[in-house]
């Protein structure tokens, strides 16, 4: 199966300029808990629920706190075509729990999601992947920032 059979297609956008209130309000608005963040047709982080809680309310930041302050700026993604049973591997190598999809021209098509593996990958690989993300530390820990 191709990760175009499982992702998310309708994927809200925010911009670094937003605050993380506005990221909060459309989370919470379409019931996911992460969102690419794009700027001249880029994408240029990612900003997630975890982001808003560890890097701005633990740290005492204000609700008008900028996207860009607190989000992720590595930008990893799969691609639309690649095969799921891959993507979902990387993403417990890489102890992530969503990944942005781009189409080969490198335009944000979608968003897989570890609920989105567990929908429609065998319960093997999905449960290999939820494992080792489970595990604590890797790069993209919010104790590495």
């Amino acid at each position: 199966m191709k990760v175009c059979d499982a992702m998310s297609r309708d994927v809200q956008i925010a911009s670094p300029k937003q605050s993380i209130r506005d990221a909060a309000r459309i989370m919470a608005k379409i019931d996911a808990g992460a969102l690419p963040v794009g700027e001249n047709d880029r994408l240029v982080g990612v900003i997630t629920d975890r982001d808003i809680a560890v890097r701005a309310v633990a740290e005492g930041k204000a609700p008008t706190t900028k996207i860009k302050d607190v989000m992720s700026q590595e930008v990893l993604y799969c691609f639309d075509d690649q095969d799921l049973e891959e993507v979902a591997q990387n993403m417990g190598e890489m102890k992530i729990r969503r990944l942005p999809v781009v189409n080969r021209d490198k335009r944000l098509v979608g968003i897989i999601s570890l609920g989105d593996l567990a929908r429609k990958e065998d319960a093997g690989t999905t449960g290999h992947a939820i494992s080792e993300i489970s595990e604590p530390g890797g790069d993209h820990s919010q104790a590495a920032h």
